[in-house]
């Protein structure tokens, strides 16, 4: 996607998947905006802009989580999502906070690794398939197969061979591109390390202490060659793979995802209210929630967090929170924290009309990847509008008489009303199935009416 993207045309793609929540898209579609403006700003100041990071307020299944994902994919920037409660759990001291920032790089390294192995696959192919063609016909020696009785008939007799070999192998190269050799065995040699079994029980943050002892052990010990049959369409895939390899700069992938890390990475903090503290709360582990938040506060003011790729800075990492702050408010948050979040928007909660379009117009709408999901069985599947307007109105109605998930609410009505259809329809010689209001209130009618079974089910 076109990094000069204007935070207008940003709000434009995220339309094409998220309904409504104006306000959210344009607060993320600017802090994007900067970030580009940013990287066009002097050397003396362009250290000194920090990113606006953002919270996102309401209640679950309204989009926070879906406009984070699809800001980082416009922008083609790392992103993880984290669980603040994953850091304070009742009976323990809960997992370092800094591994959030060593699962984005992680995230970006191998993203990077696969764009630059799509660049060199084509290479990677041509050298994987002449070391096939290599097996399956070998260069003739040098030295004659056929008795000569002088020099010059010794040099036709070897240019007719080498001739014939290399017809031979064209012919081999057009089978084996059409697939026809897939099935045959060759024997290849691949390359493994005795590693030894070691179980290393680290303290808090010192996660990656087993992966490098893991990585130390690999490069002190000897390179055990194994030799296994395989089929030509198994042997060509491990080929590629090490030639991919060999092919990629280990070094500028990691430079290159250690850049895009410190300048681009997108990191969603999700339940940051279920950290926050309130007067109003009953006696609990106020202790810990509080404590999170001091161990988060240093990675959102920025700090240097050491990974197994090296030192990575995360003061211009975009932190995007969230939280239904149901039963908190952000002023909860201690003042530090709240500090580094400046940016404030209210997500709306979602009812019937909302649902009609979600059900409908986005990129991903859910009726659109039923149909697409029944195409392979040669169904046909169709919704009339007033089943769709009927779908939204059950799952607005559940919501309100249970607890609220928002557009989550949908999977589930949609799922139970298509059930028994997807159930059957292998076996269904009527390949055309079109739902209309009555299919949707004769399936679900029971279930809505029964209170207990609707909790349950729905």
């Amino acid at each position: 996607m076109d990094s000069e993207l204007t935070p207008r045309q940003i709000v434009e793609e995220l339309d094409k998947y998220i309904i409504g929540q104006e306000s959210a898209k344009k607060a993320v579609a600017i802090a994007l905006r900067n970030r580009w403006r940013r990287q066009h700003v002097e050397d003396e100041i362009r250290d000194e802009i920090l990113p606006n990071n953002i919270v996102m307020i309401g209640p679950t299944g309204v989009g926070k989580t879906e406009i984070a994902r699809r800001l980082s994919q416009l922008a083609n920037a790392p992103f993880i999502k984290v669980e603040a409660s994953k850091f304070t759990e009742v009976g323990y001291v809960g997992r370092d906070v800094e591994s959030m920032v060593r699962d984005l790089v992680d995230l970006a390294v191998t993203s990077v690794k696969r764009e630059r192995s799509e660049i060199v696959k084509e290479k990677a192919e041509g050298i994987a398939e002449e070391k096939i063609l290599s097996m399956l016909l070998p260069k003739p020696p040098k030295r004659l197969s056929e008795p000569v009785s002088s020099s010059e008939q010794a040099v036709a007799v070897a240019e007719d061979q080498i001739d014939k070999w290399e017809r031979t192998r064209e012919k081999l190269r057009e089978k084996l591109r059409k697939g026809e050799l897939n099935k045959r065995s060759v024997e290849i040699e691949t390359t493994s390390t005795a590693f030894p079994v070691v179980e290393i029980f680290s303290p808090s943050g010192m996660e990656e202490l087993g992966v490098n002892f893991q990585e130390m052990f690999s490069e002190m010990l000897p390179k055990k060659q194994k030799k296994r049959k395989v089929s030509v369409e198994e042997a060509f895939k491990v080929f590629v793979s090490e030639e991919t390899d060999k092919l990629i700069d280990m070094d500028e992938v990691i430079r290159s995802a250690l850049t895009k890390v410190e300048n681009s990475g997108i990191i969603f903090i999700d339940e940051i209210d279920k950290i926050a503290s309130s007067e109003s709360r009953s006696a609990g582990p106020d202790v810990s929630r509080e404590g999170v938040q001091r161990d988060i506060l240093p990675i959102v003011e920025g700090c240097s967090v050491m990974t197994k790729y090296g030192m990575i800075r995360t003061d211009h990492i975009l932190f995007i929170a969230a939280g239904a702050f149901h039963m908190t408010k952000p002023s909860d948050l201690i003042p530090e924290l709240q500090g580094r979040f400046p940016i404030r928007v209210e997500l709306d909660s979602l009812g019937k009309d909302d649902f009609v379009r979600i059900l409908t117009e986005p990129r991903n709408a859910l009726v659109k990847q039923y149909t697409a999901l029944m195409a392979p069985e040669s169904m046909k599947l169709t919704f009339d509008k007033a089943a769709i307007r009927e779908i939204a109105s059950i799952a607005d109605s559940v919501n309100q008489t249970s607890e609220n998930i928002g557009a989550r609410r949908l999977h589930t009505v949609m799922t139970t009303l298509l059930e028994d259809i997807m159930f059957e329809c292998p076996e269904k010689k009527s390949k055309a199935v079109r739902i209309t209001k009555a299919t949707v209130r004769n399936r679900l009618q029971d279930v809505i009416e029964d209170e207990d079974l609707s909790k349950y089910i729905l």
